[in-house]
Formats: structure tokens, sequence, C-alpha cells
């Protein structure tokens, strides 16, 4: 049993709709199984990440890399040789089949740079959080420091009307 439910979360909560549907495909049967090429995810630093992919037998011009709205998608599609004469593979354990995985991405993470050295794929990611939210200090003033203000204001002079 592998999957949750999640309906009793989307009756008491409000605006965390998109945090449910990224829980309910992790969990979804179309992962399972899909270990193909493996991956690590590591965090470098504070606000920085590398994803490293084992992309064995595929060259740069083999892969794509695109983010689209959150989403990070790594692509491999292994360009048939043109014009050589095709080997009889006696036994292949190297899988060069194509592939698409897709990674989510969090609000404010950017792809920094990408590379391929010995047949692994470094994709490096950082967090930049704009100053807006990012946490600021607030001076407390003291009763000396602060200025008072007085507000006047005119009591109604009480005068009825009559019908």
């Amino acid at each position: 049993m592998r999957h949750i439910d999640l309906s009793p979360l989307y009756r008491s909560t409000v605006g965390f709709d998109r945090m449910f549907s990224l829980l309910d495909s992790m969990t979804g049967a179309d992962n399972v199984g899909n270990g193909y090429p493996p991956y690590n995810i590591e965090r470098t630093g504070e606000n920085a990440y590398r994803i490293t992919m084992a992309v064995a037998g595929f060259a740069e011009s083999d892969l794509d890399i695109q983010i689209k709205e959150s989403i990070l998608r790594v692509r491999g599609e292994k360009a048939a040789p043109a014009g050589e004469e095709q080997a009889e593979m006696l036994y292949r354990g190297i899988a060069e089949r194509g592939f698409e995985r897709r990674f989510q991405i969090a609000d404010h993470v950017e792809v920094e740079g990408a590379s391929l050295a010995n047949g692994l794929l470094h994709i490096d990611l950082v967090r930049e959080i704009p100053e807006a939210m990012k946490p600021r200090s607030i001076k407390i003033g003291t009763g000396g420091d602060a200025e008072v203000q007085t507000i006047e204001h005119s009591k109604n002079d009480g005068a009825k009307s009559k019908k």
C-alpha cells in the first residue's frame, strides 16, 4: 500500500493545492520502478544544490535540459550512428535508451549551469531569495525616541432636531 489519502488535508487547508498535488505525484504508480538514469541530489551550500545524473554513452548533443513553470526536464535521446555499420551486439550492459526525467523545482531556485564529465551530468542550482522576502530587523523605539501624536476631536454639541 503506497497510496496516501490526502483528502482530509484538502478540506482543512487553503492554498496548499500545489504541494498536495506534488505529494500525490511523488507517490503515484508512474514513478515506481523508474530508476533510469540513476541520479543524486545534493546540497553543496546553504542556497546551492547539484543534481548528478549517470548518463554513460550520451554526448552533450544527445542531452536537452529545459526549465518551465518550476519543472526541470532532462531528456536524453541517443542518435543512431549515420553511415556506420552496426556491429552484432552479443551483450548490452550499457543502457543507451532514451529517457526523460523531471524534477519539481521550488520557487526562487534557478539553474546556474550544467556540465558533462566522465559520463556524469551535473546540473547546478541556486536559490536566490528576493530582498522583499528576506528576514529584516525592526528597530524598537524607546519612550524618549518615539514621537507622541495627539489627535483632537470635537464633541457633538448635543443639539437635537425636533420632528
